[in-house]
């Protein structure tokens, strides 16, 4: 941005509150608008079905990638109502949610992932966004470095198995 999208002005790079914000050049009281850059909240599932764990590729990733469902958390949704939504949209599966796995630091995406287990019914039947899925048991997944695999490893903790945590799946 190169506008302020309040009232117009250019903005600039300014240090404030420990940081370098981009603000608006208008500080006084009619504007005053500061980009904080907060992160998006995000909702991912392990989703269990049939007794296996659904990993998921999407069309945009290399044919190795599979990873946890997850999606973007909508305005006037609580997590619990969009990880549902998401499994739904993308697997076409009902799902219930299980537990809580944990909240997890996305930096590169500016992300904060909200992480559950859900345990999930129906005929999945992928969405545009996804290509292909696999089934795995809770101890044949590799947990990745980032984002969403950070959960399944604490996931896989709590059952009692420690798998090595892979750089690159």
């Amino acid at each position: 941005m190169k506008f302020c999208p309040q009232c117009g002005k250019p903005l600039e790079t300014q240090f404030r509150d420990g940081k370098d914000r981009i603000q608006c050049t208008d500080q006084s009281e009619l504007c005053g608008y500061v980009f904080w850059n907060n992160p998006t909240p995000v909702v991912a599932a392990i989703v269990e079905h049939e007794g296996d764990i659904i990993l998921a590729r999407n069309a945009a990733w290399p044919e190795t990638w599979y990873a946890l469902i997850t999606g973007f958390l909508e305005a006037g949704e609580t997590p619990e109502e969009g990880i549902l939504r998401e499994v739904k949209e993308e697997l076409n599966l009902d799902a219930e949610i299980v537990e809580l796995v944990g909240l997890y630091e996305f930096h590169r995406m500016n992300q904060l992932i909200i992480a559950y287990h859900v345990r999930a019914t129906g005929e999945i039947q992928l969405s545009e966004e996804l290509v292909d899925y696999k089934r795995k048991k809770d101890h044949e997944i590799q947990p990745w470095q980032a984002g969403t695999g950070k959960a399944v490893q604490d996931w896989q903790a709590k059952r009692g198995i420690f798998n090595e945590v892979i750089s690159f799946r």
